[in-house]
């Protein structure tokens, strides 16, 4: 849903984290993957404007920053 939001293809977020673009379709598709590598995506979706939102009660999630 993040990449989706920021408009970015699976190549063009696997070069901001650095990782392969079959790393990403393997997150996507809900496999687990090393905690060092779901943090280095975590940072680039961040990076890009992504705000990641803890569980409260609905579910974790995400949303695009504000603009300031």
């Amino acid at each position: 849903m993040a990449r989706a939001g920021l408009g970015l293809s699976v190549r063009q977020l696997a070069e901001k984290a650095r990782v392969s673009t079959n790393t990403i379709s393997r997150l996507e598709a809900g496999e687990e993957l090393k905690p060092r590598t779901v943090e280095a995506i975590q940072r680039a979706l961040e990076e890009a404007g992504v705000e990641f939102i803890a569980e409260n009660g609905g579910g974790a999630g995400v949303r695009l920053k504000k603009a300031s």
